[in-house]
């Protein structure tokens, strides 16, 4: 673990860098053919967020030739996090990227966001959680009433905590929240001046060697188990005017996903290759915690699968907590015409 933690960590600054060096560029499409290698249709495509393990399996599709046998020439560059991602793409900078569904539900159903609809899904539960250290009497989400934690105003994991806290029976009224920035949330905890910090449970070994303690893991999806984690999107123009150059992408992609996973080290190598300054070890050992979130038997065995009905709950379950302004539908942020079936 010690050695896992320290490669982790390391990738984590590397793609710190990495982002601050991203070039940046507009998005192209034409009308292309897909098949012989010629006239490829170029595609821009952002990460969720900056270049770590967890989004190599985009690099892993350009690589083995995913994207070019679909007809593609996609170019990638590092997203932003949910709400960058939609906005890049709604308007117009992006073709594709993941975000967050309940992220983008949120926005979706408060009136920040619209034009965008998910294809696919990446991670068929959600890994958004909260995460303490020992010593700090955190065993359960009970536990954390009287505590302070720290996120980054708008996370997922802080949006969804009144969601959360009801479901898992804590006094929300009772837990404080301070601003943090994504690049010191961990430093935070750390120094020991908040008990608690947003995170994504992948991140679990970076927190344990930057805080030299042993994580506690609260992970949402322990309670809300209907909440899927990233989603594949476009826009709606896209989607409604290129459905199938959408099916075509779709597919080549979660190719690259579903052979990421299956061979996390090849996958990380290839991440090295195209980002130099990402670590192997740390993007394999992200992969391996990530394959539990992808491969789900919540909605069929078929990777990139979404259900109709699980996502009805995860609206209701918003609803029910005062999360949502809006009364929406799934079809109204998912298109399940080009959706894989399962």
């Amino acid at each position: 673990m010690n050695r896992l933690t320290r490669t982790v960590a390391t990738a984590a600054l590397a793609t710190t860098l990495a982002l601050v060096s991203a070039c940046s560029g507009g998005s192209g499409s034409s009308d292309a053919a897909a098949g012989d290698g010629k006239g490829l249709e170029k595609v821009t495509y952002l990460t969720s967020f900056g270049n770590f393990g967890r989004d190599s399996y985009a690099w892993v599709a350009k690589e083995k030739g995913f994207f070019k046998e679909a007809g593609f020439d996609v170019e990638i560059k590092p997203g932003q996090g949910t709400g960058g991602v939609i906005q890049t793409i709604v308007g117009g900078q992006a073709d594709f990227g993941p975000i967050d569904l309940t992220g983008g539900l949120l926005q979706f159903g408060n009136g920040q966001a619209k034009d965008f609809v998910a294809v696919a899904a990446i991670q068929q539960r959600t890994m958004a959680a909260i995460v303490s250290v020992e010593g700090k009497q955190i065993a359960s989400p009970k536990d954390l009433e009287g505590k302070k934690l720290a996120d980054t105003p708008g996370s997922v994991v802080r949006n969804l905590f009144p969601t959360y806290a009801k479901l898992a029976g804590v006094d929300a009224s009772k837990v404080t929240w301070v601003n943090g920035e994504a690049q010191t949330l961990m430093g935070t905890l750390a120094s020991g001046s908040v008990d608690g910090i947003g995170q994504f449970v992948v991140g679990q070994p970076t927190v344990e060697l930057i805080t030299k303690k042993k994580a506690v893991m609260l992970p949402y999806s322990n309670v809300m188990q209907d909440l899927y984690g990233n989603v594949l999107i476009t826009s709606s123009k896209i989607a409604k005017e290129k459905p199938e150059m959408v099916k075509r992408f779709s597919g080549a992609l979660m190719k690259g996903l579903e052979y990421a996973l299956t061979n996390p080290q090849e996958a990380a190598d290839i991440l090295k290759k195209n980002v130099d300054a990402s670590d192997p070890a740390a993007a394999a050992a992200e992969l391996q915690l990530m394959a539990g979130y992808v491969r789900s038997s919540n909605s069929g065995t078929k990777i990139g699968t979404l259900d109709s009905g699980r996502v009805a709950k995860s609206i209701a379950i918003l609803q029910a907590t005062g999360s949502l302004k809006l009364n929406i539908t799934p079809d109204q942020i998912i298109d399940f015409s080009l959706t894989p079936k399962a």
